[in-house]
């Protein structure tokens, strides 16, 4: 993915939702489309058979949205232009790329898992295959005691030399430690940031491992975003639906974003089972998590071990060898998701109007779709 070819329906949402920042001191747009409003955007623009690229193609046709959005609005969005292309040449001098979630290229995992949820725009440094391999996830406080580092530490080893990759949400404290602790090992890892994205990418320590394709930096927001305690806790999300199993090594009782995500996957997404580190002493946060479903970590020794736990945990929530399948109708998802869904069609022949009555969309999108599988 290089910025060289951003598609024409990236370059939309970045206009209508980034903030395009120059630098950390910038501030973004008031006008900017909310995460909310984009989506919903997004699905009356599938009912009428477009795409986010036809906004910048004119607002000639914009009656036919009706009164969603405001002409003018969008007109000052599109006309940020020039700014978006001076943000380009400064991600593309820092090796970032930006693809957006109407792009083939945008992680199916995310689309497919989170949905609705799954952010507009995504920024990255690295190998982007990297998000597609799942792997554990390693969370935890910031504020650790030294112990619980060597303990993480030896955590990331394990996956490192088990071939598991490690996701996790870049902060300072367990995050860290872990995918420090799979780097060293020569293992691969997927950093999911909430923030400072341009730095950790101009890195010298990561440089060596962007390069040698073992380690990958995403984040949903602005590469020059600063810290933002709603983005932490945002980010959460994203860290499971990389995942196929996570580990949580330490965690406040009822505050702070490692329980905040934990209780998220528990109480409401359930993407994927969640373990608790079940040495050293009790820990109330922990105990409160199992209370909630999160099951005492096993312990793993082996490489063998670790890599077994992580496919049995992938087999308790997708099936054995099947994929993440998505929860939405896939008249919400892109080509790429449905496209599964479409081949089992065609294994038993039927007339777009049949498909599309199926998938809940259009004749023209069943048929558009159907071209693009062909």
């Amino acid at each position: 993915m290089m910025n060289s070819s951003l598609s024409l329906n990236t370059q939309a949402a970045l206009l209508f939702t980034a903030p395009l920042m120059a630098g950390e001191g910038a501030t973004a747009s008031p006008e900017l489309f909310t995460h909310g409003e984009w989506k919903r955007l997004l699905l009356q623009l599938r009912g009428l058979d477009r795409r986010p690229a036809d906004l910048l193609s004119g607002c000639d046709w914009f009656p036919e949205l009706g009164t969603a959005i405001s002409v003018e609005r969008v007109q000052r969005l599109l006309a940020r232009g020039f700014q978006l292309s001076q943000a380009l040449d400064r991600w593309l001098a820092r090796a970032i790329w930006v693809v957006g979630c109407d792009d083939v290229d945008y992680p199916p995992r995310l689309a497919a898992r989170l949905n609705d949820n799954a952010p507009a725009v995504l920024y990255g440094c690295g190998d982007a295959s990297l998000l597609e391999t799942g792997g554990l996830a390693v969370v935890g406080s910031r504020n650790t005691s030294d112990s619980l580092l060597a303990y993480t530490l030896d955590i990331g080893h394990l996956a490192g030399r088990s071939g598991t990759t490690l996701i996790s949400g870049g902060a300072r404290g367990i995050d860290q430690a872990a995918m420090r602790g799979a780097l060293e090992a020569g293992g691969k890892v997927s950093g999911i940031l909430s923030d400072s994205l341009e730095r950790a990418a101009l890195s010298r320590t990561n440089r060596e491992w962007l390069r040698d394709g073992r380690l990958v930096l995403v984040s949903s927001y602005d590469p020059s975003a600063g810290f933002n305690v709603g983005h932490a806790m945002n980010r959460n999300k994203f860290v499971y639906a990389f995942s196929d199993a996570a580990l949580v090594v330490s965690s406040d009782h009822e505050k702070g974003g490692t329980w905040t995500g934990a209780t998220e996957q528990l109480d409401k997404l359930r993407l994927v089972p969640i373990y608790v580190r079940s040495t050293g002493g009790s820990e109330a946060g922990l105990d409160a998590l199992m209370g909630k479903g999160a099951l005492p970590w096993p312990n793993p020794q082996t490489p063998e071990s670790l890599s077994a736990l992580i496919e049995a945990a992938l087999e308790s929530h997708t099936g054995a060898g099947d994929e993440v399948q998505p929860a939405l109708s896939p008249a919400e998802l892109p080509f790429h998701v449905v496209r599964g869904l479409l081949t089992q069609f065609l294994a038993a022949p039927k007339k777009e109007i049949d498909i599309a009555s199926e998938l809940r969309v259009s004749k023209a999108q069943a048929k558009v779709w159907l071209q693009q599988l062909v």
